[in-house]
């Protein structure tokens, strides 16, 4: 008989709605710290919006322009596309610095401090989230030139992953790649542009749709070095705490789930994939059967809910267990199915101690 798996442990995706990286520490190791293996700063100031603040690094690169249309605004942000303007050619772009390795470097230095105050326990490591590269894109250059502005962009990431671990020490870091735009693609959904183009697909069916995006992240995967922890956040999206579609079931997270596992030339350390919360049934779980993740991936299920608490994780814990027994899953942990840093800021504490309450009761 297959043993059912154990559930142990909470990943938190990143976001969480606190004023600086020095209150997301003490906040998250005082409510949830003996249950993480790492902590993310919170993704504080310019990063509140996720990757939304990137249009600036946009606006600063030789060779693109806005779009001669009306402001676009959003949270202050002004999304207007970006197009290439013929004073540089394609190949010759240069995307400058995006800002997440001076972050990084700005929060290591608050975790440190703490960590040796005693607040963060010792082993614990210091999360970075960055976007996949096809997030800023998706949101910022215009769909005609996309295919043509994407190295630039994936070689300036791969500098900012280059850049946060030459400053962290690998033994205390650990990156995660954020997919969220990703799906919007697979699923065929619009983000408010219009229609996606999928340029970077063979062709235009789901499969081929799915091939490209795997192709694309294992690429900023692969270039994160051996020894530091890598992680995957698959996700639906988070616009006013609310996925951008509703998942049918959990196929096409399991299709790039293994995808990555198969593409990323170093180790993965953990994969999250979420769960909606009206998700308790055998169909949305079904496809978890086929999961290959490799023995070093540590699986992790967003089905932590503040709506309806232990008793709405505890039916999707029970609806996942006997699935993931048969795909091989001796143990996964917990988390919410995204960032929560949109939400309320006093419901902080609360929605942490929900995760340790889970945990304890399973």
């Amino acid at each position: 008989m297959t043993a059912i798996p154990r559930v142990q442990g909470a990943h938190l995706v990143g976001s969480i709605n606190q004023p600086t990286a020095t209150d997301t520490f003490r906040i998250v190791a005082e409510n949830l710290g003996a249950d993480l293996a790492r902590i993310p700063d919170g993704e504080v100031g310019e990063r509140f919006h996720w990757m939304l603040f990137q249009g600036q690094v946009f606006d600063m690169t030789p060779g693109l322009a806005r779009l001669p249309i009306e402001p676009i605004m959003h949270a202050g942000f002004d999304l207007r596309p970006l197009a290439l303007d013929s004073s540089v050619a394609p190949a010759e772009l240069v995307i400058g610095e995006l800002g997440y390795a001076q972050a990084a470097s700005d929060s290591y230095a608050a975790f440190l401090a703490l960590r040796a105050d005693g607040v963060i326990a010792e082993g614990t490591r210091f999360q970075v989230c960055l976007p996949s590269a096809l997030a800023p894109m998706t949101t910022y250059i215009a769909n005609v030139d996309r295919s043509s502005v994407y190295p630039a962009y994936e070689a300036a990431l791969k500098r900012e992953v280059a850049a946060i671990a030459s400053v962290i020490p690998a033994d205390d870091l650990a990156i995660q790649i954020d997919m969220a735009t990703e799906f919007a693609y697979i699923e065929g959904t619009s983000l408010g542009g219009g229609p996606l183009d999928p340029w970077f697909a063979i062709d235009t069916s789901r499969d081929a749709i799915i091939a490209g995006c795997v192709r694309l992240a294992a690429s900023i995967g692969s270039a994160v070095p051996a020894d530091v922890e890598l992680g995957f956040h698959l996700c639906y999206g988070d616009v006013g705490e609310k996925h951008f579609v509703e998942p049918t079931d959990s196929e096409a997270l399991v299709a790039v789930a293994n995808g990555l596992t198969a593409e990323v030339t170093r180790p993965i350390n953990w994969m999250h994939l979420p769960v909606p919360v009206d998700r308790d049934d055998a169909a949305y779980f079904a496809p978890l059967a086929e999961l290959n993740l490799a023995a070093t991936t540590t699986l992790f299920l967003g089905l932590v809910h503040h709506e309806d608490g232990i008793a709405g994780a505890t039916a999707r814990i029970d609806a996942a267990r006997e699935v993931l027994a048969a795909a091989g899953v001796d143990e996964f942990g917990i988390g919410t199915e995204c960032g929560f840093g949109r939400g309320p800021a006093e419901r902080t504490a609360g929605l942490l101690t929900l995760h340790a309450d889970i945990l304890k009761a399973v």
